[in-house]
């Protein structure tokens, strides 16, 4: 082991042992790169741990990943530095402002931002069910606790917009702590809130008001939390010709043959209508790298080299159902992945 390894690695183990902040305190430095985060891009950076660990020849063990959304992935993330905290954080949303002051405060302080692609937020149905087309406001009208200021007692499509069909609401989604909730509540919840031109003033004068009519879900049985396991919902989906649900577009892709994708305000999902942003429910995904661990634990910088390699047009992650960047967006994200600068919190909401 080289020199400066060898100071790196005792740089840590001292951190670790002195509490390092969170729960870092009192273990040894880990060999391998411990990742938790988003369901969603679970499957592609496992992908990119087998290859990894492959190319390595043995140099370097496959990463640990945790799926156990983005939301608990960040919390760990920014538990503090040290052998017990993970090193990297998937996530299928950017990281909240919030996030970064919680990092800083347990010490995590160099945060790196690295865009990966895209992916759509998909509405989805058995391929059994009657197929009818819906807008961001039907589904706020449908599930929203109060829409508008009044209780939300609606049990059927029909009820919410007389232009559809009589069967029962019934939707299948992410837990609070997904980045797939977040990004159903900011993409499409809101958005059908605000269609509502007195909603969308409420945000300036009320903030706090504005938050609980417009994100706010009813808790009545019409919305069923389903986990993180994105292949437990399909299956309840494909069962239940009467329910929709909300999962990622990658999933989608991979179940065509027990679902099909809903089209959101006139435009189904699709590589293409993600991959231009004319679809609703598009979206970007991250890694986030604890900067700390970057010279400390064996793999990191190479884990996210091969990350890099694979997300392009022509890469294997494409094939997987991961949507790629635009050219430009694509060749800012290479850089992030090289230069690995921290993340400024001026840009953060």
């Amino acid at each position: 082991m080289c020199a400066r390894r060898y100071l790196a690695l005792a740089a840590l183990a001292v951190t670790a042992a002195c509490g390092g902040g969170g729960s870092g305190g009192g273990d040894a430095v880990r060999s391998q790169i411990r990742i938790v985060g988003s369901s969603t891009v679970y499957p592609f950076a496992t992908a990119v741990a087998e290859q990894f660990a492959r190319a390595s020849n043995g140099s370097f063990k496959a990463p640990v990943i945790e799926q156990n959304g983005t939301g608990a992935g960040l919390k760990l993330f920014c538990d503090g530095v040290g052998g017990k905290t993970p090193d990297i954080a998937n996530a299928s949303r950017r990281i909240k402002a919030s996030e970064f002051e919680d990092c800083k405060k347990n010490g995590v302080n160099q945060i790196i931002e690295i865009p990966i692609g895209i992916d759509g937020l998909a509405l989805i149905e058995s391929k059994n069910a009657q197929a009818f087309p819906l807008t961001q406001a039907d589904i706020y009208k449908a599930l929203a606790a109060n829409p508008y200021g009044k209780p939300n007692r609606a049990l059927s499509w029909n009820q919410i917009n007389p232009a559809l069909p009589s069967r029962p609401i019934l939707i299948f989604g992410p837990p609070p702590t997904s980045g797939t909730r977040d990004a159903f509540v900011e993409l499409i919840l809101t958005k059908g809130c605000e269609s509502d031109p007195a909603m969308k003033a409420l945000k300036a004068k009320d903030e706090a008001k504005h938050r609980d009519l417009c994100t706010k879900i009813r808790e009545d049985g019409v919305f069923v939390e389903a986990g993180e396991n994105d292949n437990l919902l399909v299956q309840k989906v494909a069962g239940n010709p009467g329910a929709i649900g909300v999962m990622g577009y990658s999933f989608l892709e991979e179940n065509l043959d027990k679902v099909r994708g809903m089209p959101l305000a006139g435009i189904a999902p699709s590589y293409a209508s993600i991959a231009n942003f004319s679809y609703p429910g598009s979206r970007p995904l991250f890694l986030y790298v604890k900067g700390e661990h970057l010279n400390v634990i064996p793999g990191i910088r190479q884990y996210i080299a091969a990350f890099a390699s694979a997300w392009g047009d022509n890469g294997y992650l494409v094939r997987r159902g991961l949507i790629a960047l635009p050219a430009d967006q694509q060749a800012a994200a290479r850089a992030a992945s090289t230069e690995l600068k921290p993340l400024h919190p001026a840009t953060l909401t």
